[in-house]
């Protein structure tokens, strides 16, 4: 999956998010793209989503909450070993206290606390906040 339909879909979703609609359509669909979503709606970020014809091009519909202020795809693939992660999340992301980092591990697409819990690291596919 390119980097780059992931970083289009992110930067949809904070656009609509910024103009105040409730829900939003993403597309092409993959499957990196619908784990993604599954961590944001698990962290209260999104209502919901669901995947509309995976098989084919595909779409997905996100219903929004407003809670998202930015997310990005790392375009570029950044590996971050397990005890290094912390430190990479207080260098990404703007503020301490709230904010994700994705990351892509063996044992699946997981968020930063979930990597630190199950001591994996991986490479970083993005972030939101």
């Amino acid at each position: 999956m390119g980097r780059r339909i992931l970083n289009d879909a992110l930067r949809t979703i904070v656009n609509a998010e910024k103009r105040g609609f409730a829900s939003t359509e993403l597309k092409p669909v993959s499957n990196v793209m619908a784990s993604f979503l599954q961590i944001m709606k698990y962290r209260g970020y999104i209502k919901d989503f669901e995947v509309h014809d995976p098989h084919r091009v595909g779409r997905i519909s996100v219903q929004l909450l407003g809670r998202v202020k930015d997310c990005r795809a790392i375009t570029y693939r950044q590996d971050v070993k397990a005890q290094h992660i912390e430190s990479y999340k207080t260098r990404m992301l703007p503020t301490h206290q709230w904010g994700y980092v994705v990351i892509t591990t063996p044992n699946g697409v997981l968020d930063h606390e979930e990597a630190i819990r199950q001591n994996v690291g991986g490479q970083v596919l993005g972030y939101f906040y």
